[in-house]
């Protein structure tokens, strides 16, 4: 009888140990890797003039690029994953959700950098008014539309990159940091192209 008791104590432990095993397995195929989050890339690492960088945004492709001319070439320096307007489209009124786009060879331009750590906005989601913008604020001049400009993305990080802003772009707070410090000033340009446009000749180099 003590003999068939231990037998039965070791199989059920067993049982139990497989069991458990094959639940963390299968657990750990049903749970959904999270995925990598896309970061600013540093891609160019040698001389240039920052006094004639610009920016060029891709709402295809959802990424800001910064330009720099280099020894009679265009070359890209540095490039960061951005959250651009929920509705596609050209911007056409306030309130349309929409991020405008430049009109060729006229270029909007970085009008005032802005500390914006203590900036709140209501999305009307519920969240009621919370702090949206990181710590700078990138205000471009967009005739015809204002209020329009590049940020971080506190509270809304995971929506970059992606399309959600109301017609801003977004970066992460730690680019956007990047983005002020290393690369942007006052008056510097930036394009803003159509939905599909796809490579501009000096972007093709």
């Amino acid at each position: 009888m003590k003999n068939i008791l231990t037998f039965t104590i070791i199989l059920l432990t067993l049982t139990c140990v497989t069991a458990c095993g094959d639940k963390k397995k299968d657990d750990e195929k049903s749970s959904p890797k999270k995925e990598k989050k896309e970061e600013y890339k540093n891609i160019y690492k040698g001389d240039y003039d920052k006094s004639k960088t610009f920016i060029v945004i891709s709402k295809k492709d959802l990424l800001l690029t910064v330009y720099a001319p280099v020894e009679g070439d265009t070359v890209p320096v540095a490039q960061f994953p951005v959250c651009l307007s929920l509705n596609k489209g050209q911007k056409e009124k306030e309130g349309d959700m929409k991020t405008p786009e430049s009109e060729p060879g006229e270029p909007f331009i970085i009008d005032a950098i802005k500390p914006a750590s203590d900036w709140t906005h209501d999305f009307g989601d519920g969240r009621g008014a919370i702090l949206a913008y990181g710590d700078w604020f990138l205000r471009l001049k967009t005739p015809g539309h204002n209020g329009i400009g590049i940020h971080g993305s506190t509270n809304n990080d995971e929506s970059v990159p992606g399309r959600a802003s109301e017609g801003c772009i977004r970066l992460h707070d730690s680019d956007i940091i990047t983005l002020k410090e290393q690369f942007a000033r006052v008056g510097m340009p930036v394009i803003i192209k159509q939905e599909e446009q796809g490579l501009k000749p000096f972007e093709k180099k």
